[in-house]
């Protein structure tokens, strides 16, 4: 059965919300002879995050050594058995169809390696807003995608990818970077294979304070200019290789 497997890391004190993301998986409708898998990778070996999960032959729960999300994001690709790996954080939702819309893309659009759709952030408030830069539906170049990141005003959430499973892993998986490595992975694969912007938000980003991204230490200037050149050298070396990811999945 063609199954599309959720990637999700976690760490144990960050996983308040873990059930919650679980609620909006098993909400989505499936196509056809589909299904899913929930990989959740525990960055740590406590297993508390795991003992809040309810029991469930689709979720595959993991623990492993302390390394970052990116690291925990690419041992549980490891396990993934689908034919395309989706993105979900451990405090974030999908939204009603979000899964349907992501397979039905990249069938419909088989020399497609990846699709992406947009975010809506959920603010403390319990209001929705959509992104600043959302492009609009249809292909999605590197070109684009790098001049908007080089110019500080990234159009999508990295959290919000799908892609074919090999495809992600012919590139390394998710690269081992303390932060951004859910942004460097959607230019990685968009350097390497064409993409597509899905025309309805498919994920929901929860602002709240304990988030990662909301602590004082997590952009630290001279860290974040290393960070950006260690992605666009990144960029570099493989459009110097020139290789290109093969097109015309059957999947």
């Amino acid at each position: 059965m063609p199954t599309i497997s959720i990637i999700t890391p976690v760490y144990d004190g960050g996983h308040q919300y873990l059930l919650d993301a679980h609620a909006s998986l098993s909400q989505q409708e499936m196509p056809p002879g589909w299904t899913w898998e929930w990989i959740v990778q525990e960055d740590g070996r406590t297993r508390r995050p795991g003992a809040l999960l309810p029991a469930d032959e689709r979720i595959r729960y993991a623990v492993g050594t302390r390394g970052g999300a990116a690291v925990a994001r690419t041992l549980g690709l490891a396990r993934a058995t689908g034919t395309l790996v989706r993105a979900l954080d451990a405090d974030d939702l999908l939204t009603t169809g979000a899964l349907a819309r992501d397979i039905s893309e990249l069938k419909e659009h088989p020399d497609a390696g990846w699709c992406i759709s947009g975010c809506l952030d959920l603010l403390p408030d319990g209001r929705l807003a959509g992104g600043p830069y959302d492009p609009p539906p249809g292909p999605l170049t590197y070109e684009s995608l790098r001049t908007a990141y080089e110019e500080d005003r990234f159009p999508v959430v990295g959290t919000h990818l799908t892609a074919r499973t090999g495809l992600v892993r012919a590139v390394g998986g998710w690269p081992p970077l303390p932060a951004l490595e859910a942004l460097a992975l959607v230019l990685v694969c968009a350097a390497v294979a064409p993409g597509r912007m899905l025309g309805t938000p498919g994920g929901v980003y929860r602002k709240h304070a304990a988030q990662t991204t909301a602590q004082p230490e997590y952009r630290h200037e001279e860290e974040f200019a290393t960070l950006r050149a260690a992605i666009i050298s990144r960029l570099d070396s493989q459009q110097f290789v020139g290789w290109q990811w093969p097109r015309s999945q059957k999947d």
